[in-house]
């Protein structure tokens, strides 16, 4: 099983013509999504779990800055051998998927055995 992850993208047009001094102006444009896997392995995971782990990886998705905004829409658990829509029409025009789906990783946060040599 693994997790998809779906999100809305949108952009400031405001932003384009912005010198960078005062306010920035805002008209912010919807502009389609990206989709995430994470790999779930065979274990099963309560919907509080899958909540969780979505929350650990929103750092990882999630942008919010004066030009752009990338935030999550949705979510749900799908088989391993789950395409998603892009990746089929991919499969149907063109035979292969010459742009996946990112796979997202756990980022591991340091502890305070873990040591930085510098």
């Amino acid at each position: 099983m693994k997790l998809h992850i779906e999100t809305q993208i949108h952009e400031n047009y405001g932003a384009h013509s912005w010198d960078g001094e005062g306010s920035c102006p805002q008209y912010w444009k919807a502009k389609g999504g990206d989709s995430y896997f994470y790999a779930l392995g065979s274990a099963g995971r309560s919907p509080e779990a899958i909540a969780e782990l979505v929350e650990a990886l929103r750092t990882q998705i999630e942008v919010d800055n004066e030009g752009y905004r990338e935030h999550i829409i949705g979510w749900e658990v799908v088989a391993d051998d789950y395409l998603n829509w892009f990746e089929r029409s991919q499969l149907e025009y063109d035979g292969v998927i010459a742009y996946p789906v990112k796979y997202l990783k756990l980022l591991e946060t340091l502890s305070p055995f873990n040591t930085i040599n510098s």
